[in-house]
């Protein structure tokens, strides 16, 4: 299919960039929400918690 197509390279290679840059922001998003769980730990661990958890008004 692609060995006679003269634009062959230039698609594969637009395939294989679209699909290295999609496993990197999906290991990105992973690596970025483990260290955001750890951080957030982190802060309730030292008595710091968030505004959500108070049970506040937004408006106050």
């Amino acid at each position: 299919m692609f060995g006679s197509d003269p634009h062959a390279g230039f698609i594969l290679a637009s395939y294989a960039v679209t699909a290295v840059t999609v496993v990197a922001l999906a290991a990105w998003i992973v690596v970025d929400y483990r260290n955001q769980k750890a951080r957030l730990s982190e802060l309730e661990a030292r008595g710091i918690s968030r505004r959500s958890a108070r049970g506040g008004s937004a408006s106050s």
